[in-house]
């Protein structure tokens, strides 16, 4: 038996949404997807993702914030967080990190750079 990690994705545009989940699938992750912060709450609790891959601009809940609760739920305490973001300042790197992401990377991103670390962190963690 195969074991296929399972991850979130949470953004706001679709097409990044499906940019991604293409490049994932791929890979062989199963994915789920989420459209805003409160929508990945649920998704999350429901589904126990090994990896959550969030935006940090969305209306309503920040991506901030979402990790915030993410993080205060003690079923997701072995999921790991990263940011794709396009915040790329100093301060909102240390903002990601602060609020439970392990890894922040910046849009646009290279495809090959992004699912080597994806592979990486689901490795390692």
């Amino acid at each position: 038996m195969n074991f296929k990690p399972k991850v979130l994705l949470v953004d706001d545009e679709p097409n990044i949404l499906t940019a991604i989940e293409f490049l994932l699938e791929r890979e062989g992750f199963v994915i789920s997807k989420a459209y805003n912060g409160l929508e990945a709450l649920e998704i999350a609790d429901a589904t126990i993702p090994d990896l959550i891959v969030l935006d940090v601009m969305m209306p309503g809940m920040d991506g901030f914030e979402v990790a915030r609760h993410l993080r205060q739920n003690s079923k997701l305490d072995d999921t790991k967080i990263i940011f794709l973001t396009a915040k790329g300042a100093e301060q909102d790197r240390k903002n990601g990190y602060a609020n439970g992401g392990e890894y922040y990377l910046i849009k646009p991103f290279d495809n090959d750079f992004f699912v080597s670390t994806i592979h990486e962190i689901m490795a390692y963690g």
